[in-house]
């Protein structure tokens, strides 16, 4: 028993160890050139009284130096297949509006699709390369679970009972991914010692405007990777 007990503190301090001892990139994405201005969104009366002022669509999220937010940002080539860990994610109904609007999800990992208004939300995911789901979450709390097997960049999700709703998961065999904040910011810690190439992709530029930047990185390296993206012609 004792040898036992010795082996899984030995284990434990391994994996505590690689742990401390990985990368973490972090970074910032901009966007260059001038997208359309965002259209604003017609809520109707039952979601417009839970808002304060107008809303408009959130097709580019753009900071005054140029940051881009909502910025799917990825390993997508070099990391190994790893099952998901820690608390599943979860996607919010909250005043009509899916939130978060991009989130990232590891392959066959459960995550949470939760209503937070008094009224129904129909969740429709329409992705490509996995099974398409369709439900109605009636009333205020509910809350169901869904995973994705195949990878995927992006699932696209939708309300049918209000069309301005979208929201959009990126998923991957693997937890080193990360999406932009309000200041184009990204981190993605944990990242053991490699060659890999990393992408920025964002749902309206689409693939053929995602970057990629091949990396090398050792223990307990802190690396810096920004991108530029730029905005599709027909945004100019």
């Amino acid at each position: 028993m004792k040898s036992y007990i010795t082996g899984l503190t030995l284990a434990a301090l391994a994996a505590s160890l690689q742990v401390a001892a990985a990368a973490e990139l972090t970074g910032k994405v901009t966007l260059k050139g001038t997208p359309k201005p965002e259209i604003p969104i017609d809520l109707g009366d039952t979601c417009g009284k839970l808002h304060n002022g107008p809303v408009t669509t959130r097709h580019f999220v753009v900071g005054p130096n140029h940051e881009l937010a909502n910025v799917f940002v990825y390993i997508k080539e070099g990391a190994k297949k790893t099952p998901p860990t820690g608390e599943a994610p979860v996607l919010d109904q909250k005043d009509c509006l899916y939130q978060p609007y991009v989130m990232g999800v590891v392959t066959g990992q459960k995550f949470k699709i939760h209503n937070s208004d008094p009224f129904m939300h129909n969740v429709h995911a329409t992705p490509k390369n996995n099974k398409e789901f369709n439900f109605a979450q009636a009333v205020k709390g509910q809350e169901n679970e869904r995973a994705f097997e195949n990878p995927e960049v992006l699932v696209r999700m939708m309300c049918n009972v209000h069309g301005w709703m979208f929201a959009y998961v990126g998923v991957v065999d693997h937890p080193y991914f990360a999406v932009t904040d309000k200041d184009g910011s990204f981190k993605i810690p944990n990242l053991p010692a490699g060659t890999y190439t990393i992408e920025a992709f964002h749902q309206k530029i689409g693939p053929t405007g995602a970057k990629t930047q091949k990396i090398t990185v050792g223990d307990s390296d802190k690396k810096t990777v920004d991108f530029e993206l730029e905005a599709p012609p027909a945004a100019k």
